[in-house]
């Protein structure tokens, strides 16, 4: 090999590095984008950040209740990569029918601008990741939507339901932003149910 060419491949690696590091420091915004559920010490509203490491964590612990098989690891990392587009689409409460028409292409923009920081390799792996969660249809991609899902349940849960509140949702409403649960996990779904049929029984959520 000539010096030459050990100097380029020096150099792309360094180029690569630099197209990593750019990435990192842009998603560090993640942490200023507030989503409509509080922390459960309801002192303040979650982040887009605190809510994607909780859902980390989540995906380590409960693939194990699942009903079919899922790889935990690939779960973790689409639960990681789905919301970085809301640092330019911005975060859209599940309940905002109006946010919700121009959701899909808001966030596809996204995803072509940040993604596209990374080196190619990378970036069509993210992109492969976000487009697998968003189409719900391997098992680990429903597995993640079902705790992305599940998450806020028990946020809202033990915070007596104060976004419920503040923006009027009904239980019909819960129910059927939930039901997909029991299509992934018979154990979850009845949590699910448990914890929504509780807050209607202590006025969290009107029936």
């Amino acid at each position: 090999m000539s010096a030459k060419t050990r100097g380029e491949i020096i150099l792309n690696k360094y180029e690569r590095l630099k197209q990593q590091i750019a990435f990192i420091v842009e998603i560090d915004k993640m942490k200023s984008i507030y989503r409509q559920n509080y922390i459960t010490q309801g002192s303040r509203n979650e982040t887009d950040a605190e809510h994607s490491w909780h859902l980390a964590v989540m995906a380590m612990l409960l693939a194990e209740h699942t009903d079919m098989v899922v790889d935990p690891v690939r779960a973790l990392k689409m639960v990681l990569v789905h919301d970085l587009v809301e640092i330019d689409a911005g975060d859209t409460y599940c309940y905002d029918q109006q946010g919700l028409l121009d959701k899909e292409e808001r966030e596809e923009k996204a995803a072509e601008r940040l993604f596209g920081m990374l080196p190619p390799d990378q970036a069509d792996e993210f992109t492969t990741l976000w487009q697998e969660f968003e189409a719900r249809v391997t098992p680990e991609a429903r597995f993640a939507d079902a705790i992305d899902r599940l998450q806020p349940l028990l946020l809202q849960y033990h915070t007596d339901g104060r976004s419920w509140h503040e923006h009027g949702i009904s239980s019909s409403k819960v129910v059927e932003r939930n039901k997909r649960t029991k299509e992934i996990s018979a154990d979850l779904a009845t949590l699910v149910d448990e914890i929504i049929e509780d807050s209607i029984r202590q006025g969290f959520l009107p029936r």
